[in-house]
């Protein structure tokens, strides 16, 4: 390994109680690369084998509230994130989430010499834990295992070294903490009783010059005659604040079962008074294992392919689920909001599409400028987009202190469409921010909840490109207010499409919900249906692009609002049953119909008459907006031009 190999970009620490996180997350902060370094706060829910691993859910919810704490525990100026995932074993929650935060550094605390017993799994001895043994074995990345004894003030840093990769490994950590703090590393080199002048000359240059090597901050050499090694070396960290050791076992040499980071330093991390760091690094994979993993990938047949991937989507669902099903109550702390906006340097933009809704857009626009724009500066911007209303929704809206503007004036050398997709299309255009927020405004019981309940998720995992809301929708008839009427067309044509088409998308809750918000990123690169189709276009387009690992759903409990008529209802099927027939066509490269049908027949009846009234019914579809020239020189004169979504 080069000395000159850079410090992790991307550490993670699975957290298993907050409350004794605080030392990792120093030192984490300590050993992270200071120019563009990360941490991520881990919290794994295990579910048991037989229940789904949607059961997760609601402890996944309550291990994000407790991992919060850890935020408070960052140093000025480190960058730390909590994340929480499911499984069904802890060890591989925390492989995948390695692999899948690309990190460089896992940092492991330990309590104590675990049990004599052996790993249920691997079935081998359990050195540290079950779950931290697994994980050093799999080697996703370097591992640091941390025997925790609450060091708070560090001056002295001792790492006993006899060379090798994981003692370079440990001298660059220790020098990083060490720089960290202000401190002094410690080179402790050990070498048996009674040697010769030569051999201890020989071994002090050498000790020399690993150290001009590794070190770049304050050392020390310090060269010990020895009989015994582990004795030695407990008596030199009684002087110590902190001691960091490389393993000394060779993977599958003498003693592999029982030592995964050798004998000697799982020893000094159970017996040492100050707190001790072990590190290992990451072992590279062998050409044979290689050779062996290609094989057989390639021996896999297209259907067996195939048919792994049918079965893995349920599973996939369901852990998307649990993991990314949020509650509007987790981000209820605007101002916490607010610092996560300002440390990412992120804008956001609020957007109210309208027609003909004077009786509810006051009170809403007044609430939205009232909690997240006079009490907390939340958002940057707020729109009111409207389509044409014919009653008092603009004049309203701007009294209100909303900035308003007509869609049919918004880029009209395009043309104008009728409908809400139409709107949203182009409040893209209208609008700065990095993120967008879009909620309905025909509800009579709006919250602000609509807005930082689908914008906090976004704030809180960088993972995520777009958050549908969803929420409980009772129905008014005759006058009477009846619960769980709602969301007629979600359930008998927008659910079954989704579970027999796309099923990766089978865990969203209401699909067509009005209320989201998404990354401008993803959003100027994904078309846009110009009517009732915009939301199922959206998710099938979004899902296309960033998986379903970049979508997210959070509950905003209740919404009460104007429910359409029955006909409205079969209008909205009908055009929604379009878009995904042609999202069919275009993904699968096959033609379903000769000729789509664009026009509804509608019975009409009455006295002594019956007829059929035909009426034309068909989304229109927008180009993604970083297509549209204007939209791109605005963008450019403003320094924003958006970069593209991760795609996977």
């Amino acid at each position: 390994m080069s000395p000159r190999s850079p410090l992790p970009a991307r550490i993670l620490i699975p957290v298993a109680n907050p409350g004794t996180a605080e030392e990792l997350i120093r030192l984490g902060a300590a050993m992270l690369d200071p120019r563009a370094g990360e941490l991520s706060a881990l919290g794994i829910v295990e579910v048991p084998e037989g229940m789904p691993l949607s059961e997760g859910a609601t402890r996944a919810r309550h291990a994000r509230r407790l991992l919060q704490k850890v935020l408070d525990y960052a140093p000025a100026g480190t960058a730390i994130h909590p994340i929480v995932r499911i499984g069904r074993h802890a060890a591989e929650g925390i492989t995948e989430a390695a692999a899948e935060q690309e990190s460089d550094l896992i940092i492991f605390g330990w309590g104590g010499k675990a049990p004599a017993g052996h790993d249920g799994r691997n079935g081998g001895p359990t050195v540290f834990s079950p779950t931290i043994d697994e994980v050093v074995r799999e080697s996703p990345c370097d591992i640091a295992v941390v025997k925790q004894r609450g060091t708070r003030e560090i001056k002295r840093v001792l790492v006993p070294v006899r060379g090798g990769p994981h003692a370079e490994l440990a001298i660059r950590f220790a020098d990083a903490i060490a720089s960290y703090h202000g401190a002094t590393v410690v080179v402790l080199h050990l070498v048996p009783a009674g040697i010769t002048m030569a051999v201890r000359a020989q071994a002090e240059r050498a000790l020399t010059t690993f150290i001009k090597q590794h070190l770049k901050g304050k050392g020390e050499a310090v060269l010990r005659e020895a009989p015994n090694v582990r004795n030695a070396i407990l008596r030199e960290a009684e002087k110590a604040d902190l001691v960091v050791m490389g393993a000394s076992a060779a993977p599958g040499g003498e003693g592999a079962d029982s030592y995964l980071f050798g004998a000697l330093p799982e020893a000094i991390a159970a017996r040492a008074k100050p707190t001790v760091v072990v590190v290992k690094t990451r072992e590279a994979i062998g050409r044979t294992t290689f050779d062996t993993l290609a094989a057989k990938a390639e021996s896999l047949a297209a259907a067996d392919r195939a048919a792994e991937e049918a079965r893995a989507v349920p599973a996939r669902v369901e852990r998307w689920f649990g993991e990314s099903n949020f509650h509007h109550a987790e981000f209820g702390d605007l101002r916490r909001l607010v610092q996560l906006k300002e440390k990412q340097g992120v804008t956001v933009s609020l957007v109210f599409p309208t027609l003909d809704e004077e009786e509810t857009i006051g009170p809403i626009v007044r609430r939205a400028m009232r909690e997240m724009v006079g009490r907390v500066p939340l958002l940057d911007e707020v729109l009111v987009i409207d389509s044409a209303s014919s009653d008092r929704t603009r004049e309203i809206a701007e009294a209100e202190g909303a900035r308003v503007v007509q869609h049919r004036d918004v880029l009209s050398r395009y043309g104008s469409f009728h409908g809400k997709g139409e709107a949203l299309w182009k409040s893209l255009y209208e609008t700065t921010g990095d993120i967008v927020v879009w909620a309905d405004t025909d509800v009579k019981n709006w919250h602000h909840r609509m807005v930082y309940g689908t914008l906090g998720p976004l704030l809180h995992e960088p993972r995520l490109q777009y958050v549908k809301g969803y929420y409980q929708r009772p129905i008014v008839t005759d006058g009477v207010l009846k619960e769980g009427g709602g969301g007629r067309v979600t359930e008998l044509v927008a659910r079954p499409l989704i579970n027999l088409f796309y099923p990766e998308l089978s865990g969203l809750i209401q699909p067509l919900a009005g209320e989201y918000a998404g990354r401008r990123s993803l959003l100027e690169s994904i078309p846009f249906f110009t009517g009732y189709a915009v939301e199922i276009g959206h998710l099938i387009d979004a899902a296309e692009r960033v998986g379903i690992e970049g979508l997210g759903q959070v509950d905003l409990e209740r919404r009460v609002h104007r429910n359409q008529e029955l006909e409205g209802l079969s209008r909205m099927s009908f055009v929604i049953l379009q878009a995904v027939i042609k999202r069919l066509e275009e993904r699968r490269k096959v033609r379903l119909f000769a000729e789509m049908g664009s026009t509804m027949k509608l019975p009409r009846s009455g006295k002594g008459r019956l007829s059929l009234e035909v009426i034309e019914l068909a989304d229109q579809e927008r180009p993604p907006m970083i297509r549209i020239p204007e939209y791109l020189e605005r963008r450019r004169a403003a320094g924003r031009v958006g970069l593209e979504p991760t795609i996977r």
